[in-house]
């Protein structure tokens, strides 16, 4: 096919929709920074009560995921666009409110509840809106705009904290939600045509309809890889102080970014054109060489070469792994499958610091960067068993039963 014949993927919608997914984690990612320190410094908090209120966050997202996935086909896509937005504007507006560290931890899980549901309307949104035969392609740009908001999210949040006051920030961020209000307004979204049999089944109070069995496979793997991590999200900017690389530590997620801006486009060409193994199996070896590189570093640039290994890594699986749950279903099963991913990426992430916390002691920082880097390269196998496998398996399958449809005619 040549260029010229390719379907339109940069249309007025996917850009809307990648606008306001940038925006919605800037915000996100911008006051995850600087939320524990303001408990600290404003409501005499101690860490781990600051951590709670950084944290209860993540559990506002999981428990709105596990309901959008559904109602983003049920009461119609960009219906639940505007509730979660506004929902969120209304929950960002309530920090004015906290004057209290219980008031913070409702507004903060609140916060997180108006994020999922806004959140997964705008991947179910623009899985739906991409060109099936650029899929990988247009999936990992509209996955850039996480990735950015990522580097850019912290940086503003850190330097806005320097400045000016808490309020000041807050209102930085009710503009924000007010852009992506502006935003979904004139987006155009393409809503699907529900049969009364396919209302009737996401109606039901089913397993499946709040966890996609269809895409637990992937979903799973993606629940492991980002256990492993976590352990850069959680711990990189102690283990920087430890071993003294400040300046290393401060510009990992520049790096990690720029490397997954860099490898995203060609990483979705190379799934639409090569198939999902030619991409998703050196996603898990550069993520393995990034940890390992982690567990021996004693230079910056060794730690600056480990973020863009898991940059390539991390940032590449999470873009086509959404990509292959889109691909596992039909289209009115897209929210549910979108939700399912991203709940076990955001649980892997959630528990990953807990679960590896506990062998700092025995291991040290050295140690638990070891353990996840072979972890990894378990990912790797993991989805072979648990997808790539069964995946072949169905394929022969249907490829029999069409020889044997040809022969019969």
């Amino acid at each position: 096919m040549s260029m010229s014949a390719k379907p339109r993927l940069w249309t007025r919608g996917f850009v809307l929709d990648t606008l306001v997914n940038f925006l919605i984690y800037i915000i996100y990612y911008m006051l995850m920074v600087i939320i524990a320190s303001e408990a600290i410094h404003s409501l005499h908090a101690t860490v781990s009560e600051a951590g709670l209120a950084a944290g209860i966050f993540v559990l506002g997202t999981l428990v709105a995921r596990l309901f959008a996935g559904r109602s983003v086909e049920l009461y119609g896509r960009k219906k639940m666009l505007y509730a979660g937005i506004l929902f969120f504007l209304v929950t960002t507006c309530m920090y004015f409110l906290i004057d209290s560290l219980a008031i913070m931890y409702i507004v903060r899980f609140l916060s997180g509840v108006g994020y999922g549901i806004a959140s997964t309307a705008t991947s179910t949104i623009v899985s739906a809106m991409i060109p099936a035969e650029r899929r990988g392609e247009g999936i990992n740009y509209y996955a850039l705009s996480m990735s950015l908001a990522a580097a850019i999210g912290p940086f503003i949040g850190m330097v806005m904290q320097q400045m000016f006051p808490f309020r000041v920030i807050i209102l930085f961020s009710i503009v924000m939600v007010l852009i992506c209000l502006g935003a979904a307004f004139v987006m155009k979204v393409d809503e699907i045509q529900l049969t009364e049999e396919h209302r009737a089944a996401l109606k039901q109070l089913s397993l499946s309809n709040f966890l996609e069995p269809r895409v637990m496979g992937i979903s799973i793997v993606g629940f492991f890889v980002a256990v492993c991590y976590s352990s850069v999200l959680s711990f990189l900017a102690t283990y920087a102080a430890e071993l003294q690389l400040m300046t290393a530590g401060t510009l990992f997620f520049v790096v990690y970014a720029l490397s997954i801006t860099l490898a995203r486009p060609v990483a979705g060409v190379m799934f639409d054109r090569k198939g999902e193994d030619f991409v998703m199996y050196p996603t898990y070896a550069c993520l393995a060489i990034g940890l390992l590189l982690l567990s021996i570093t004693t230079q910056n640039w060794e730690m600056l070469a480990a973020g863009v290994f898991v940059g390539l890594g991390y940032g590449t699986f999470m873009s086509n792994g959404q990509a292959i749950c889109v691909k596992l279903v039909e289209e009115v099963r897209i929210g549910v499958a979108v939700s399912t991913y991203f709940v076990m990426l955001d649980l892997g992430l959630g528990v990953g610091p807990y679960l590896l916390g506990a062998f700092k002691e025995p291991l040290g920082f050295q140690g638990i960067y070891s353990a996840v880097g072979l972890g990894a390269i378990g990912c790797a196998v993991l989805y072979w068993l648990l997808y790539a496998r069964r995946r072949k398996t169905a394929d022969l399958q249907e490829d029999s039963v069409e020889s044997l449809e040809s022969e019969a005619e």
